[in-house]
Order: C-alpha cells, then sequence, then structure tokens
C-alpha cells in the first residue's frame, strides 16, 4: 500500500492550491487523485477554446441535471472540469472574488477568520494582477490576472456607455473597493495563455519530489479505521488500487463529486444510504444539501456594426484570429466570451448588488451540434447581454443514485422555487433592456432576436426566463461550513464533522453563494484551507 502524508481527492481550483502549499516546505509527502487527464491541450490553453471543452467528454463530466420544474422541465447540462486543473481548466475565466458583505456574513454566522478582512491578505498574496498593486490588490503571487481594458471589441465602449446612462457607476475593478457598477473583467490568463490552478499552482508543485500526482485515478471510497479517515481507495486502468495517508484525507471533488464521495464512503443522509445498501459510517442530512447555484440568461440582439460574428465565422476570419493567437498570443482567442460585465441591484434598499452582467460582442442564437458555437458564431452582427442573480434563495441537492461510484449522482437545482427569484429575476431582465434602450446601444440596434419585442407582459417573461435561462455554473454549499454539526457538513476548519483527520476543502462548504463568479472565491478556499492544515500540523 502506498503511504503519504496528505492524499488530495481532486486537482482542481481549491485542490491545485492545496498540493502546491501542503508541499511547499518539503516536510510533507502529497498524493493528489484526479480522475480525469493532462490539461496540456490546444483548446484548454487557449482562452476562446472553452467552446470545444464545452461538451468534450476527454475533459469534461458533462453532467445533466435532472429536469427541472422552475425551468420549465428541461434538464440542463452542466459541465464540470476532468482533468488537472478541473474546472478551472475550461471555465470562462472571469476572476471576481465576492463582495464584502459575502464574506462578513460568513464569519457572522460563526466562522470566526472567514471576514473579508480576514481574507483580503491571503486574496492578495495568491495573485498577481497586470493592473499592478493597491489596497486590495496584490502582485507577484502565483495566479497571473490580466488587465482586458485595451484588448476588448470596440462595442464594449457602448456597453458601458449605455449602463452608464441606465444609471449605473464605471467601476474600474470589481474586486476594488466597491463592486456595483460596469466595467471591463480581468481574467486568469497569462500571454494569451489560459492560467488555470494547475498552471499556477499545481505544475510548479508537481517539480518536487514529495508530490506525487496521478491522472485517470477515480476515488471510489474513503475508507476509515473507527471514525478516522486513514486512505482512499480508488480505480485507475481498470485496476482497483489503494492509497494511505499518515495525516490526513482532504477532499478538493468540487460541490458535485466531494458530497458523492462522502455519500459513497458512508458519509450522508442516513435513510438515502440505507436505501442503496451503503453502511452508514457518519450521519449527516446535509451531505449534499442546501445545492446554491447562479442561474443566468442572455437578450441578443442584431446590430447595425459589425461585431465578432464576422470575425470568428467566415474562413478567413477564423484563420485571421488564429495566425493572431499563434504567432502574437493576442485577439480575440487570447480573451473570454466575457469582454464586461457589471453588479447592480434590484432594489435600491439592498446593501449589495444582486445580480451580475455580462456582455458579449457576438452571439450564438443558432446552435451548433456537439459544441458551444462560441467560435462559430451567427451569420449576421449580433451581441447578447447576459445577466444572472448572484445570491437566490432556491435550494436544490446532489445525492447518489446508486452504490456505483462510476453512476452520477442526481443533480436537482430547484430553480426559480421562490418568489423571490422570480421577482427578481423579472426585474433585472426588465433592467437588461433598459440598458439596451439608452442611445449609445439603442441607435446601433437593429432589432431584439431574443426574446424578441413580442415578449412584453410580466407573465410572458417569465415564461421566456424559465424556459431560456440555465445554470452559469457555479454550484456551491453541498458540504457547507457552519459550527453546527446539525446544519452544516465541515466546522469552520474545513474538518468533517463528527469525524478525524478529514476535510473538505473546495468550494462545496461555501456556506452561501457569493457575489459573483466562484473560480477565485474557490481559490482562495484552497489557500485558506492549506493554511489551517498546516496549523494542525506543525
Amino acid at each position: 500500500m502506498q503511504t503519504y502524508d496528505f492524499i488530495i481527492v481532486g486537482s482542481g481550483s481549491a485542490g491545485s492550491v492545496v498540493a502546491d502549499r501542503l508541499s511547499a516546505s518539503g516536510r510533507f509527502s502529497v498524493l493528489v487523485l484526479e480522475a480525469g487527464g493532462t490539461d496540456q491541450r490546444f483548446y484548454v490553453q487557449m482562452p476562446l477554446g472553452y467552446g470545444k471543452t464545452f461538451f468534450d467528454p476527454a475533459v469534461n463530466w458533462n453532467y445533466k441535471a435532472e429536469p427541472d420544474p422552475g425551468l420549465s422541465n428541461n434538464a440542463d447540462h452542466w459541465p464540470r472540469g476532468k482533468l488537472l486543473g478541473g474546472s478551472s481548466s475550461i471555465n470562462a475565466m472571469v476572476f471576481i472574488r465576492g463582495a464584502r458583505e459575502d464574506f462578513d456574513a460568513w464569519a457572522a454566522a460563526g466562522n470566526p477568520g472567514w471576514g473579508y478582512e480576514d481574507l483580503l491578505p491571503s486574496f492578495k498574496a495568491l495573485e498577481d494582477n497586470a493592473a499592478g498593486a493597491d489596497r486590495w490588490r496584490g502582485v507577484g503571487g502565483p495566479l497571473h490576472v490580466t488587465d482586458c481594458t485595451n484588448a476588448v471589441h470596440p462595442l464594449t465602449k457602448r456597453y458601458l456607455a449605455a449602463a452608464q446612462q441606465a444609471g449605473l457607476p464605471f467601476n474600474l475593478d470589481f474586486n476594488g473597493a466597491s463592486q456595483e457598477g460596469v466595467g471591463v473583467y480581468q481574467i486568469t490568463t497569462k500571454n494569451g495563455r489560459r492560467m488555470s490552478a494547475a498552471r499556477a499552482f499545481l505544475r510548479p508543485a508537481m517539480k518536487r519530489g514529495n508530490v506525487r500526482v496521478e491522472t485517470n485515478a477515480l476515488a471510489t471510497k474513503i475508507l476509515f479505521e473507527g471514525k478516522r479517515a486513514v486512505g482512499v481507495e480508488y480505480e485507475q486502468n481498470g485496476q482497483k488500487k489503494t492509497a494511505h495517508a499518515g495525516r490526513e484525507v482532504i477532499l478538493s471533488g468540487g460541490s458535485i463529486n466531494s458530497p458523492q464521495l462522502l455519500q459513497l464512503s458512508g458519509i450522508g443522509p442516513a435513510a438515502l444510504l440505507a436505501d442503496l445498501g451503503i453502511p452508514v459510517v457518519h450521519a449527516n442530512e446535509n451531505v449534499g444539501a442546501n445545492l446554491q447555484d447562479h442561474v443566468g440568461i442572455n437578450y441578443t440582439f442584431k446590430g447595425k456594426l459589425p461585431t465578432l460574428n464576422q470575425i470568428l465565422r467566415p474562413w478567413w476570419g477564423k484563420l485571421l484570429v488564429g495566425m493572431q493567437y499563434i504567432l502574437l498570443r493576442s485577439g480575440p482567442l487570447s480573451l473570454s466570451m466575457n469582454n464586461a460585465g457589471g453588479f447592480f441591484r434590484t432594489d435600491p434598499s439592498m446593501t449589495r448588488p444582486n445580480m451580475q452582467l455580462y456582455f458579449q460582442a457576438f452571439s450564438t442564437v443558432i446552435p451548433k451540434s456537439g459544441e458551444r458555437p462560441i467560435l462559430t458564431p451567427d451569420p449576421w452582427p449580433g451581441f447578447s447581454i447576459g445577466l444572472s442573480n448572484c445570491r437566490p434563495s432556491s435550494r436544490g441537492e446532489i445525492m447518489i443514485r446508486s452504490s456505483n461510484p462510476r453512476d452520477y449522482p442526481r443533480i436537482t437545482p430547484n430553480a426559480y422555487s421562490t418568489n423571490a427569484d422570480v421577482d427578481e429575476m423579472l426585474a433585472a431582465v426588465k433592467f437588461v433592456r433598459k440598458i439596451a434602450s439608452m442611445p449609445a446601444m439603442a441607435e446601433i440596434i437593429e432589432e431584439e432576436v431574443l426574446p424578441g419585442p413580442s415578449i412584453k407582459s410580466d407573465a410572458d417573461l417569465i415564461q421566456d426566463f424559465r424556459k431560456r435561462s440555465g445554470t452559469v455554473y457555479h454550484p456551491v454549499s453541498t458540504c457547507r461550513m457552519g459550527p453546527d454539526a446539525a446544519r452544516a457538513v465541515v466546522d469552520p476548519r474545513l474538518r468533517v464533522h463528527g469525524l478525524d483527520c478529514l476535510r473538505v476543502i473546495d468550494a462545496s462548504i461555501f456556506p452561501d453563494n457569493i457575489t459573483g463568479n466562484t473560480n477565485a472565491a474557490a481559490i482562495l478556499t484552497g489557500w485558506k484551507g492549506a493554511d489551517l492544515v498546516l496549523e494542525d500540523h506543525k
């Protein structure tokens, strides 16, 4: 049997960071188990290539949610990274930390050390921001963050102007003094290549002699002696293998895989485990429960000016941007699909924004089989203004279907299952139309394509966003953190309640969702979680 000090299950946004930080001193041996394969693929490294990885089973779990009544019974596609770097290797790369109030609420709920001022030094330490250092931002850290201000499509300036005409302030940095307003998104790239957690943290760690990374290694069960986690059973290339952990087992599989592995190992809702014939190691109703996710929709317009459609669709345009990328590591292929965005409140009495905006200087109304058609957009000049809710009150769950680790779990989002979520989305889509009606945008819009001018009444708008909304890929809270073992899965030090030598360190521990994209906070969770582990093993 292989023996290591620490076994980390998952090499994603958090797991890569944990592996790097636990191995840095050379004192500890670390085994990382990754169910997927390598991240050394062209469409992974090329930022806009994630249109190709969106359905690619070689790098993507390609989960599918249950038909959701709140989404007109649509069964939503849930991409999750199945490779080194996890979802940070296939995501849209937007770097948003979340609002100060988000983290302060975590701390106020009984999680000391998780307030904004507690976490700010870690956020600054982990990043290398191209825009430079200030009170809120850091330079010199492992994760490079690119300022795209001078690289975005010219149409972006019209969007920013229209949003300001609609009443939103311009925001130079959503991770700075304030989050509200509109601006250009910073993204996790460096020199035109994706800066995933694997590139920033795991690959440097892999050069150390005390780190071993096993790819195509699916963790199937956590091994226990009584209530103490002592190792992990996994399958690799058709063989069943076992690894022993002298100090701790750390789950960093993310909001789907971490609760799945806990349940497979006998930690979860007692009735579910009994029904599936899984011996109960520790009963906890919260494992897989409390699922929160951001749900979004696009409003798409036909423009009077050229958009990226006219460059990315024709063969000569593909050749042009391809040459620009390969020779100069610049151009549209070096950016995210979301050039800009913003945050706003649907109710001025709120203390922080509850809605996020996205501006895309292209459109993909016409589907393409087998891929997200980012690299083959519509044949006419189109663009989209998208939005998603930030802290919905709807709650879902992720529960295993069987005792077979290769069976995908049942994902039940329960989107728009509260009146509050429906009401705020109704107000939000009306605001998107307000932005589009402002002079800076209205003068270059030929028509609204989706949902179209015939969709006017509140009832029609609600029916439309139920039909067309979907996840924006930010599931959290399925192993949520909290001091009360009756309401949480892990304690504020990320130790699984009721068990020894077992932690969860990934976005599944978020007590509540954050205001914005979740990747930055997932990376931060890896950084903070590693600190907690190192404090306990001095």
